[in-house]
């Protein structure tokens, strides 16, 4: 009855730790993918598509590095969650500090609001966009620009 009791209680710990490691497990797709041992990530090219608890890349081409979280991703990018939406040329994620650079191009789309720029900073944790170069918003019918503008995107107002 003891090791009855045991076997359970480890059993169950195992199917709670499977299925917390499997929540957290990243979909990755593409149309070619292959290890480079010596730069040690993986190279996707074609169609792909990268997405990490509710954030999803999709990119032409990118380079993952699994140890530090990291994405390289270019070739018409866009990033995603719930109703916030990147696109530019290329993303830089760092994947572990919950931040992302944006590059060439980029917008970013949502509920009444479009924000253009040349490049955009974005922070998942204190979730602050900081826009620069070339900014141009539009908000609810009313056009203005500014060489930087930081939007939080929580409160969905201009810092």
């Amino acid at each position: 009855m003891k090791y009855n009791r045991i076997f359970l209680s480890t059993l169950l710990v195992i199917i709670l730790l499977t299925g917390i490691a499997s929540a957290a497990k990243p979909v990755v797709t593409a149309d070619r993918t292959y290890f480079d041992i010596n730069t040690g990530l993986y190279v996707l090219n074609g169609n792909v598509y990268i997405e990490v608890s509710n954030r999803v890349i999709t990119a032409g081409q990118a380079k993952v590095n699994p140890a530090s979280l990291e994405v390289w991703a270019s070739g018409g990018i866009s990033v995603k969650q719930r109703d916030i939406y990147f696109t530019g040329d290329s993303v830089h994620v760092y994947g572990t500090k919950d931040q992302a650079r944006i590059d060439g191009g980029v917008n970013l789309s949502r509920n009444g609001l479009s924000i253009s720029a040349d490049g955009v900073d974005f922070n998942w944790r204190t979730r602050v966009a900081v826009f620069g170069g070339n900014v141009r918003v539009t908000e609810a019918g009313t056009n203005w620009s500014a060489d930087s503008v930081r939007y939080n995107v929580d409160s969905n107002c201009f810092l």
